[in-house]
């Protein structure tokens, strides 16, 4: 039996790298440390799982040899004047690299999920910038943390403990030092252990941010409410974030892909900027794909913009809502796609999902999905954390290494190696 350390969990933008894992006959036999999430992904990583690559032929995917597979996925591609690359939020950023250079190869689009939940977080930075910081700056030093439209009791289960109000840090040692706020439209389970909470009206928190940027600069509400929230508990509020001495705001896609969407998140970003004029503060997205932040993080060196990237003019372009996966897809202005590491069919607007079926469809991916199992071309890929290393971005742009623990099923390769075939092959025939 081998116990590996200090292994970073490829599921959530938290990336604990505290897990240890146990392995036996070279297979995952225990997991420590990791929440129910996390465990189940170590232990489940074998099931359901697409071994063969296939190709379909007459409407029914046959099993092929990869160099095959590879030549069918090229010559989609190829032949295509208008394709779409997309999903890389659950790989390495080595593999989000080589997507960015078949996409400039192809003078196609590529797209990332980001596109789909903090899409307008990222327009709102570029129209107000942020304070940031590292979440080990929040561990050690904040009193005062604030989870705004985000559930992490059940989407990161290990975020309060690792870094938020239950951590033990440098100069906050535990709960009794830490104030607790929750802001959502309904009491979650985090909001039942928060000691404040305020519950907004769906599609209200822009009039309640703003309410607080007021107060934060001294103006009076002439108003007795804001959206149903007394303006007592909003100069509380107000009046609690500007007495901390290091306050975080952490928000989730019910600010970011609600009514207002980056006119929210520039609310809650200028609401930080404000505060600062106060006290230290500081704010940060909860990333939910274990590796989203490296996939902006990666398209933002190669291309200089962080999603929905153009190159059909052969150079990149970017302008969400005319570049972006779903409205091209809506618009049904695609003709082939390359989906890797993403389920984009069971998950995308019905518009949107329809006509990914009905263009020539190519998904890399290590299960069985309704991509995979929909699509023309399905080449079954490594684990990557598990099966494969490789680089990713903690939610707070931090970079970790992940460990390859055990070896994949026989005949499947990391999703680097796959796309680089597809790359050598796409330059052979162009």
């Amino acid at each position: 039996m081998e116990e590996v350390r200090n292994v970073v969990c490829p599921f959530c933008g938290s990336c604990c790298d505290d897990i240890q894992v146990l392995i036996e006959d070279r297979r995952i036999i225990d997991v420590k440390n990791a929440c129910v999430l996390g465990k189940s992904k170590f232990l489940g990583y074998n099931n359901e799982r697409l071994t063969n690559p296939t190709v379909k032929v007459d409407g029914k995917p046959r099993s092929v040899l990869l160099t095959d597979a590879v030549d069918k996925a090229a010559e989609f591609l190829v032949k295509a004047k208008y394709p779409i690359l997309y999903g890389w939020g659950c790989t390495s950023c080595e593999a989000t690299s080589l997507g960015i250079e078949l996409a400039e190869e192809l003078s196609c689009v590529i797209d990332n999920v980001t596109t789909v939940c903090h899409g307008p977080t990222i327009e709102g930075v570029q129209d107000v910038g942020e304070v940031t910081c590292s979440l080990g700056e929040v561990k050690a030093r904040a009193d005062l943390i604030l989870y705004w439209g985000c559930n992490p009791s059940h989407a990161h289960p290990r975020h309060m403990v690792r870094y938020g109000p239950f951590s033990k840090g440098m100069f906050r040692a535990s709960r009794r030092e830490r104030k607790l706020v929750v802001v959502d439209v309904r009491r979650t389970h985090t909001a039942r252990l928060a000691d404040t909470f305020l519950q907004v009206k769906p599609g209200t928190d822009y009039e309640v941010l703003t309410a607080l940027r007021s107060i934060v600069r001294g103006h009076d509400l002439e108003v007795d409410e804001v959206e149903g929230i007394p303006v007592e508990s909003l100069e509380e509020l107000a009046e609690t974030m500007m007495g901390c001495s290091f306050g975080t705001l952490f928000f989730g896609v019910g600010l970011s892909m609600t009514y207002g969407k980056h006119r929210n998140i520039d609310a809650a970003l200028s609401l930080v900027r404000d505060l600062n004029m106060k006290t230290k503060f500081t704010i940060m997205p909860m990333r939910g794909h274990f590796n989203v932040t490296g996939a902006n993080a990666v398209f933002t060196w190669q291309t200089g913009y962080p999603f929905c990237v153009d190159f059909n003019r052969g150079y990149p372009r970017y302008n969400p809502g005319e570049t972006s996966i779903i409205d091209i897809l809506c618009r049904e202005e695609c003709d082939a796609a390359l989906v890797v590491a993403s389920d984009p069919l069971a998950h995308f607007p019905r518009m949107a999902a329809k006509t990914l079926t009905q263009i020539p469809l190519v998904a890399i991916d290590p299960h069985l999905t309704a991509t995979t199992m929909l699509g023309d071309v399905a080449v079954p890929s490594a684990h990557v954390g598990i099966e494969a290393e490789g680089t990713t971005y903690r939610m707070d742009g931090v970079p970790l290494k992940l460990k390859k623990l055990v070896e994949p099923p026989t005949g499947v390769l990391p999703d680097t190696e796959v796309l680089r075939m597809i790359l050598n092959r796409v330059k052979e025939v162009r």
